[in-house]
């Protein structure tokens, strides 16, 4: 009788168990673009660096390719050092407002990092180990600036309290950008850098010209598309339709804008 009790306590202990981790999992915040994306607007941003830009920054990342390093602030998440860092990657600036008149987060957050990371970057008087650093985080966090759900305009927690199902499996509205129509499409992040359109140089141009909050407002007009979901929120083959050709527009604008951060900085 005592075996079988035990038995049964056990068997109850793993449900609760799994329980718990499918919760955290559901609650845990999604990380931008995933890794694929990252590195997509690492090489697109490595193709339109000037030459001298090129030299340097391979110099600084010790001959790594910012695809490479665009990872690498998600990565160390994991390292309590940088428990500080993790408010870096998003905003929420509610309707009516303009960014210099929302309530600021005390820890920080992407538009206000980004633009304090570059200036710090264009002194040229961190260390190596600074530099590379910042370097990294700035590759990262400027990916991030284009994911729309990172520009957040509502209490969801840029879209991870949206439930919604991917092809029949539990997930959020923040997971479904970050990743999953991304890896639905089963394609390199080589691959898919190179099926993205090509902008004309004058498109260009005017992407690189354009400031850090005037693309937070280009990403945060993108949300009344991202959040038409259809009333059951089942996810599928329709939404991607809808929705992927704005998902590689941001990827090739995130990717041309870090270049001309960069080739500010190092050009």
């Amino acid at each position: 009788m005592i075996q079988a009790t035990a038995i049964i306590l056990k068997v109850q202990m793993k449900k609760y168990l799994v329980l718990a981790l499918s919760l955290l999992v559901l609650n845990f915040p999604a990380a931008a673009w995933g890794v694929t994306g990252h590195r997509v607007v690492g090489l697109v941003a490595q193709n339109h660096l000037k030459r001298s830009a090129k030299r340097k920054i391979a110099n600084v990342l010790n001959c790594n390719s910012l695809a490479e390093v665009s990872n690498y602030m998600d990565d160390v998440k994991s390292d309590t050092l940088y428990n500080h860092t993790h408010d870096w990657h998003w905003v929420t600036i509610l309707p009516g407002q303009t960014y210099e008149q929302s309530q600021k987060n005390p820890k920080g957050d992407i538009i206000m990092k980004i633009e304090e990371i570059t200036a710090a970057l264009k002194t040229h008087r961190l260390s190596p180990v600074q530099e590379a650093e910042h370097l990294k985080f700035l590759v990262h966090l400027v990916g991030d600036l284009h994911q729309p759900l990172h520009v957040g305009d509502r209490d969801d927690q840029g879209g991870n309290r949206e439930r919604v199902t991917w092809f029949g499996q539990n997930s959020n509205l923040h997971r479904v950008w970050d990743s999953e129509m991304i890896e639905g499409k089963q394609l390199s992040y080589s691959d898919l850098a190179g099926f993205l359109n090509e902008p004309s140089k004058d498109q260009v141009k005017q992407w690189k010209a354009m400031s850090t909050l005037e693309w937070a407002a280009v990403s945060q007009g993108l949300l009344p598309q991202v959040y038409t979901l259809p009333e059951d929120k089942k996810l599928s083959y329709r939404y991607s339709y809808e929705n992927f050709d704005t998902v590689q527009l941001c990827l090739m604008q995130a990717g041309i804008h870090l270049a001309g951060i960069l080739n500010e900085i190092y050009g």
